[in-house]
């Protein structure tokens, strides 16, 4: 695995989520909820089941980037990262276009009757808040673990929870968009 600059990964990471947040702002939030909850014309998922999978996530993920956050203190902090391999393996699985589709596992497959408008400002909320932590994160350590959404036996570092989970949205954010 490759080292990289702490500030420049979370400095990319959080203009990406500026992305799917604006995109989440001009577009989505001012779309009309038949259109949101419209499934996909191949069969997939709706704008709205895309979303409420990705808050899936985030009700489980931000609660625990927070508490390592938090438990972290400033002279922990290294100016350099180095992704594990298994997280390197899960975010370039989860990166747009890595043409290979994967079945949600069962706590994380959204309900087809959804309040659309309240599926789309959960996740802008998430995302604000997503934001707030990739700039507390300047000051902490990337290394600090955390354990994943399907098994709480396997940790992965906090900087491959970030990534993970922005490659992630980015991934479904691309699947919505394919919905307008």
């Amino acid at each position: 695995m490759k080292t990289v600059d702490t500030f420049n990964l979370l400095k990319d990471l959080e203009d990406r989520v500026e992305n799917g947040l604006s995109l989440s702002i001009t577009t989505l939030q001012n779309t009309y909820a038949s259109t949101l909850l419209r499934p996909s014309a191949t069969g997939g998922w709706s704008i709205a089941q895309c979303l409420d999978h990705l808050n899936s996530y985030g009700h489980f993920y931000l609660p625990q980037i927070n508490k390592a956050l938090n438990k972290n203190t400033s002279k922990d902090f290294n100016s350099t990262f180095k992704s594990s391999w298994l997280g390197k393996y899960f975010t370039q699985m989860m990166l747009p276009g890595s043409g290979k589709k994967y079945k949600a596992f069962k706590k994380h497959i959204p309900e087809k009757n959804l309040d659309a408008y309240a599926v789309v400002a959960e996740f802008i909320h998430q995302q604000e808040l997503l934001l707030t932590y990739l700039k507390t994160a300047r000051h902490k350590n990337l290394d600090a673990r955390i354990p994943i959404s399907i098994s709480p036996f396997i940790k992965l570092k906090l900087g491959d929870v970030f990534q993970f989970m922005i490659a992630h949205n980015e991934r479904h954010l691309a699947q919505a968009k394919r919905n307008l």
